[in-house]
């Protein structure tokens, strides 16, 4: 196994993405407790670290953090939205530390729709400042790219426009929406049918794969990836038998995940990829299994991929793999939708590693908000509004659900009425 652990530095953001997962609280971990999270992954033998949020740049002890996960030989990964490593300063910071790979969430290359995604007026200018600062330092750079119905249509654009103005990234990740949580639950209308992400998502996948570049895929059942099923995040993890702890900072403290199967339909039952497939992320009900279909090609040329990518792979040395061998038995998860559990596990059930929290997180009442991030909308603009932005085939809600909004947890408004819809489906 080559494991890597996160740990959640803060819980707050300087964005505010319609589809975000990860609903802010006031809690943090101040440097005594990371240290202590960090000797913990150091004494599991893991091989590093991601520090992720919220938005981690936002923690005052960032650096500290970083270089004392070096001093314990972790390789040590950040996961941002880029807005603070605009500044160059800030960013080579981070570089001194010791910061060794960043991933980049950006999820159009529509400066109107990255926008509105975000919830950020200029986040795409911003984004691009920080990839520039970052191709002048030694950390690694990968993007990270939540699909959702907006950016669905356009995936293998983004792609093209990325390998155009910043060809020095070669790594690129793409996290299907998780609608079970956060803004994400009352915004579903975020979420895309697996349909509608197979076709852009495809020719994505090729090109960067003519281009040399590598990708992985998460919450993408194998029906879906075509040739690149050795590229799903979840068949990986599946097959090396990985695990991750993840130190939340909401009421799901530390956890620690070793099952990586979701929703099966009974269609799956004869797929012979069902060993090494993922499934579909069920969390949420916003995805639908009548959208699974069973695959009949060997299983093991993909797990040989895997095995063969593994040996470019840092973590290599680290790697104590038990399903090398031979195909891995059937991944556990929910045998069909609304059937019954398999073994004593739920899909994406996790569980406590030994012994007790490692640490209550710490209490901000006075962590900082950016206003200018808050209940933005663009004026007089909305996704469908622009042809150059967003594909006119898109239907959004006449009204999205508001039963979740509250004032400290804002979600969009898209504010377009049944009015302006029959209006335009009428000039169309």
């Amino acid at each position: 196994m080559a494991n890597i652990g996160y740990i959640q530095m803060v819980r707050h953001c300087n964005q505010n993405c319609g589809f975000c997962s990860n609903p802010e609280t006031p809690f943090f971990h101040n440097l005594e407790q990371i240290r202590s999270i960090i000797d913990d992954f150091s004494a599991r033998d893991y091989f590093g670290v991601i520090l992720t949020g919220g938005e981690p740049t936002l923690s005052p002890v960032l650096p500290e953090a970083i270089d004392y996960a070096r001093q314990k030989n972790l390789h040590v990964r950040m996961i941002t939205n880029g807005q603070k490593m605009a500044d160059r300063a800030f960013t080579q910071t981070l570089a001194d530390a010791g910061l060794q790979h960043v991933h980049v969430s950006i999820h159009s290359h529509k400066p109107k729709l990255e926008d509105f995604l975000t919830g950020t007026p200029g986040s795409l200018d911003w984004a691009e400042q920080a990839l520039s600062h970052l191709g002048q330092t030694p950390i690694a750079v990968n993007i990270n790219t939540v699909i959702n119905r907006y950016n669905c249509d356009h995936l293998h654009e983004t792609i093209d426009w990325f390998i155009e103005k910043f060809p020095f990234i070669h790594h690129f990740v793409w996290n299907n929406l998780d609608p079970s949580i956060g803004r994400a639950t009352s915004n579903q209308y975020f979420a895309a049918r697996l349909q509608d992400i197979e076709v852009s998502l495809g020719k994505a996948m090729r090109r960067l794969h003519e281009t040399g570049r590598s990708f992985r895929v998460e919450r993408v059942p194998l029906c879906y990836m075509a040739e690149f099923a050795h590229c799903s995040t979840e068949t990986r993890k599946i097959v090396k038998s990985e695990e991750r702890i993840v130190h939340f900072l909401d009421n799901k403290g530390t956890v620690r995940q070793t099952e990586w199967g979701h929703l099966y339909a009974d269609v799956c039952n004869v797929c012979t990829l069902r060993s090494v497939c993922g499934g579909l992320f069920d969390r949420g009900d916003a995805y639908d299994p009548a959208e699974l279909s069973p695959q009949f090609v060997d299983a093991r040329p993909i797990i040989s991929r895997i095995v063969q990518d593994l040996q470019s792979d840092p973590a290599w040395r680290m790697a104590k793999f038990k399903n090398l061998a031979t195909v891995p038995a059937a991944h556990q998860g929910k045998a069909s939708a609304g059937g019954p559990t398999q073994g004593s596990y739920r899909a994406g059930k996790v569980a406590a590693p030994t012994g007790e929290r490692l640490v209550e997180p710490a209490f901000d009442p006075r962590r900082r908000q950016d206003p200018t991030a808050r209940d933005w909308n663009p004026e007089g603009w909305h996704p469908m509004d622009d042809e150059d932005d967003v594909d006119q085939g898109l239907t959004v809600p006449a009204e999205p659900p508001r039963a979740a909004t509250t004032a400290a947890q804002p979600t969009h408004s898209l504010r377009i009425g049944a009015a302006d819809l029959a209006e335009r489906s009428r000039t169309e």
